[in-house]
């Protein structure tokens, strides 16, 4: 029984225990090409990002060693890409350039220690078994949020495209003038060669392959070998030329060769922790919403499950790992996700080969990264987190629902005008606004019955038979303080002035739940019906909500009104 408990645990917590057993030659096959191909990314996309951050290039590097192999261990997804990615960088770079973090340590410090406390802020979510945190912030408003940091990220490169220090100037505009004077040639020279090679070997290469017959899986690693070869390409040009040094070309320069050091030394700056908490907390929620969110696209692609727990705990070690590893924060890729996937991963396998080869490549050949170009980095950016850019995505919202479409735009707006955390708290805020505010109103309507049928309808959509001794009257939403209000003045102005009317019937059929405000309300509309000689009555209670009533003294409060098991027999008996 022992060995049996201590297994369920293993498989529990260590889900690759699981598939590993079932691991097959064919799955080694597909897992070693999907693993050279993502590693192709690591090196391009971990270097970027650390710069999108606004950190040293081997910050980025390093959050893609370990945390990876960690999260293929613990995580459930058997082709999430875990590491550095763009939302979490822009989100890292805005919380360091703050002036009052800057005060207070080193960005890389700053940037250890928001990984550390994300990590420890996933797992305490896991301990208490949040996992579902997920489905409270809407599609709309992480839509909103993502497009208007993409727009950030985009904001944030031009300087990079263009061969400009970084922009001070903000709203003044004669500052502008000379700001734009600095304009390096040779930088948006290689900036244009970037991204002509990025977007050639996309949609372009793929056709022309696909008419040649040429196999699935090569045409899927050529074409994603794009921002590889478009930092060989450069760097060789910068190198060879000498444009760091003649032509100002900015380089990433001389990086760290060797694998990360474990190290603890960040933990007693308590006063950063402090100070970095709010931060780190909003970073830890959105890279967990959206490492869930893709991990699901693809699992869902494959018919395989995520738990949402487990992430939870697999997300927050990994970076709690990168941490201890000197590396930034990361989560779940996107567009590395898609690469793995597409390129024939079959389980984690795929990542711990790319992690392999990106150790090997920065103990061996970091002297090699340092003549890359920052403008050409800024365009493997620019090309991945343009399609994050969704801006049609709030028209088609708009016109579904306005309250959604509302939150979204106002996410994006609140994003660019405020700030990352700011937008998204905004958006987050105006969510729970338009949910209360549809909650208050909820739909009621008066109903009928379809002629020779036993099925009732809204009298406004449908040709219904009608009684006037009776009405039935439907709520379609669980009755609270928050809008019963609202559902007895309804019924009041239905039954105003009818002096035919002797029977109203509730019909409880979207009824759930009923808190005792409600139940007090309720009593007083029996007694203001009595008053007028109509007696109510309750039809389709479900169980949960009759026996919160058994509970309470209110069907003696309704007698003589009834409760009735269905609203046909409601019909039959009142009205004879």
């Amino acid at each position: 029984m022992a060995t049996q408990h201590s297994g369920n645990w293993i498989n529990t917590y260590f889900p690759i225990s699981l598939w590993l057993k079932h691991y097959t030659r064919e799955d080694l096959n597909g897992d070693v090409f999907a693993g050279i191909i993502t590693a192709i990314l690591l090196v391009p996309q971990g270097i970027a990002y650390a710069m999108l951050a606004g950190l040293p290039a081997q910050v980025g590097l390093y959050a893609s060693i370990l945390p990876p192999a960690i999260y293929a261990l613990l995580g459930t997804s058997k082709t999430l890409s875990v590491g550095p990615v763009s939302i979490a960088a822009i989100m890292i770079a805005s919380v360091l350039s703050a002036p009052e973090i800057m005060l207070l340590g080193s960005p890389v410090e700053n940037a250890i220690i928001l990984a550390a406390e994300g990590g420890i802020i996933l797992l305490l979510m896991a301990m208490l078994r949040m996992g579902g945190l997920v489905n409270f912030i809407s599609h709309p408003v992480l839509t909103g949020f993502t497009s208007g940091a993409a727009i950030l990220i985009i904001l944030s490169q031009i300087p990079h495209l263009l061969g400009l220090s970084k922009n001070q100037c903000h709203f003044e505009l004669s500052c502008y003038h000379g700001y734009f004077q600095q304009f390096n040639g040779y930088t948006l020279g290689l900036s244009l060669l970037s991204i002509v090679f990025l977007l050639s070997f996309g949609s372009p290469l793929s056709a022309l392959l696909k008419r040649f017959n040429v196999q699935k899986n090569l045409i899927t690693g050529l074409s994603k070998c794009a921002p590889l070869l478009t930092i060989m390409v450069t760097t060789l040009l910068v190198k060879i030329y000498q444009l760091s040094e003649y032509q100002q070309v900015a380089i990433v320069g001389e990086i760290q060769p060797g694998l990360p050091e474990i190290s603890i030394a960040f933990i007693n700056n308590l006063v950063q922790w402090q100070a970095l908490l709010p931060s780190a907390t909003f970073i830890a929620i959105i890279a967990y919403v959206e490492s869930v969110a893709i991990a699901k696209v693809t699992a869902n692609l494959r018919n395989q499950k995520i738990d949402p727990n487990q992430e939870l705990i697999a997300l927050g070690v990994a970076n709690l790992t990168t941490a201890f590893s000197g590396g930034m924060s990361v989560a779940g890729g996107f567009s590395r996700t898609m690469v793995n996937f597409t390129a024939g991963a079959r389980t984690q396998i795929a990542m711990l080969i790319a992690v392999l080869i990106l150790g090997v490549a920065v103990i061996f050949f970091t002297e090699q990264f340092t003549y890359i170009p920052k403008a050409a980095l800024a365009a493997v950016i620019l090309i991945a987190i343009f399609p994050l850019v969704q801006l049609r995505e709030i028209f088609t919202t708009w016109k579904y629902d306005q309250g959604d479409g509302i939150a979204e735009l106002i996410t994006l707006l609140g994003v660019l005008a405020l700030g990352i955390e700011e937008g998204i708290a905004l958006g987050v805020i105006i969510t729970i606004l338009s949910y209360l505010r549809r909650t208050s109103r909820p739909h009621i309507a008066v109903v009928g019955r379809i002629k020779d049928t036993e099925h009732f309808r809204n009298i406004k959509r449908h040709q219904v038979e009608t009684w006037k001794k009776l009405q039935l009257i439907r709520i379609d939403e669980n009755i609270s303080f928050a809008n019963v209000s609202y559902i007895i003045d309804f019924i009041e102005n239905e039954t105003f002035n009818n002096a035919e009317l002797k029977h109203v019937v509730l019909i409880f059929s979207s009824v759930s739940y009923i808190d005792s405000t409600a139940f007090e309300a309720l009593e007083s509309l029996i007694n203001n019906l009595k008053t007028k000689h109509i007696r109510l009555h309750l039809a389709e209670v479900k169980g949960p909500v009759i026996d919160k009533l058994k509970q309470t003294n209110f069907l003696n409060h309704l007698s003589p009104g009834q409760v009735f098991f269905q609203t046909i027999e409601a019909v039959e008996k009142l009205n004879n």
